[in-house]
């Protein structure tokens, strides 16, 4: 069994706003979600991010919720509300009660492990507090979202850095297709902003305190982000029988591992899992219209990047449009596979490629064109989205506008 998989509901939570509808608006608006950081957190090095806006957890949870919700847990939730929300189905029917929750992170629970370390070594407290475990595991999100919606069919985490999301998003097409499920709610969530965590990445040396400019002469490193993306994906069959709005077809996935070098990007790998997606899909390259690229801004990523679509595509790359929008939702780590994958999805639907906001100069060894800030109509029948993860986890995910 193979069946088609399409998309038909969204949800985002992100530094460009707390639904699908504003993230789309702002990305294809080309505004940067780039911040100066307003942490009560000291001696960090790290001066900007992209946090989510004026975001009050009172307002989506009761207080007895809240005691089991770490941040990342939090997002995951309400992105995946809306995603239900915006597919037409409802928490409680058969099709949620019975659909899969795959939920990535690179992180979990961070904020309350960090939480739990000033307990015990900072105010010398002799206890954890006794729901350290389920709060902050790294399937707690999972849990949570499983909770919230009434989902009680398979319900895990996957974690594989930043392309948790993408291969949580892979992995419920999997399912649908063999027939396991007829509805999946997956995505990955990601709140990295703790001490430890920002003393870690000011530590890899790979953190700009300038803006996020991928592809550009003067990128200088990536800037983080927190958020969670959320995709219900069904069978075409079902959607179909209960006249869902279908966004677009996932219509191919292809995933490798570099099994080198645990954080510089390697060709091969790249292109190896770009072709994989397009033959799983039975995509030619020539089909393809955009591509939403990892882009992080490191000087490696974006060479490495540029070098892959190059060999993927030959001629035809110079005619792709590409662009990354973590230049404007930065990165959300495994988070951020699933939010470009919903601005990917977007942008077929819509026929609005979104712009690499921040956009001055190309580096001499990136040749393409990357939609320099503004945004382009331009209407696609093909996209890939491409993930590509510390440790050399690479993911790619090839949609199609559907009919």
């Amino acid at each position: 069994m193979n069946r088609r998989v399409v998309i038909t509901g969204l949800g985002a939570v992100s530094g460009l706003g707390l639904n699908a509808t504003t993230f789309w608006q702002e990305l294809i608006a080309g505004q940067s979600a780039i911040r100066p950081l307003k942490l009560p957190i000291e001696n960090i090095k790290i001066s900007i991010g992209a946090l989510v806006p004026e975001f009050d957890p009172e307002c989506h949870f009761s207080s007895d919720d809240l005691t089991l919700l770490d941040r990342f847990s939090q997002l995951a939730v309400i992105a995946a509300r809306e995603a239900v929300c915006d597919a037409g189905l409802c928490s409680g029917e058969d099709s949620i009660r019975q659909a899969a929750a795959i939920i990535g992170s690179g992180c979990g629970g961070k904020h309350t492990d960090e939480a739990t370390y000033d307990r015990l070594y900072k105010q010398q407290r002799s206890r954890a507090h006794p729901l350290t475990i389920p709060k902050g595991m790294p399937s707690a999100a999972a849990s949570m979202v499983s909770k919230h919606l009434g989902i009680k069919g398979p319900t895990f985490a996957l974690a594989s850095a930043c392309a948790s999301g993408s291969h949580a998003i892979i992995q419920g097409c999997t399912m649908i297709q063999s027939g396991m499920v007829d509805v999946a709610l997956v995505g990955a969530s990601d709140a990295p902003f703790t001490f430890g965590l920002l003393k870690s990445w000011e530590a890899l040396r790979v953190a700009t305190d300038d803006t996020c400019r991928p592809f550009c002469a003067d990128r200088s490193g990536i800037v983080l982000g927190e958020g969670a993306g959320m995709v219900v994906l069904e069978s075409e069959q079902h959607a179909k029988a209960r006249s869902a709005r279908i966004y677009a077809e996932l219509a191919g996935c292809g995933m490798t591992s570099d099994a080198g070098h645990i954080t510089r990007p390697d060709i091969t790998g790249i292109s190896s899992a770009i072709i994989n997606a397009l033959n799983y899909a039975g995509i030619d390259p020539d089909e393809v219209d955009y591509v939403n690229a990892h882009g992080t801004a490191t000087q490696a990523n974006d060479i490495a990047e540029t070098a892959a679509i190059n060999q993927v595509f030959g001629d035809r790359a110079k005619k792709l449009a590409v662009s990354s929008t973590k230049s404007m939702h930065g990165h959300a780590l495994g988070a951020s596979s699933a939010l470009e994958l919903i601005a990917s999805t977007l942008a077929i639907y819509h026929g609005i490629i979104p712009p690499t906001a921040n956009f001055t100069v190309a580096d001499e060894q990136c040749d393409l064109d990357y939609v320099p800030n503004i945004a382009r109509e331009q209407e696609m029948d093909v996209a890939i989205s491409n993930s590509f993860a510390f440790g050399g986890l690479n993911s790619v995910i090839a949609i199609r506008k559907h009919s």
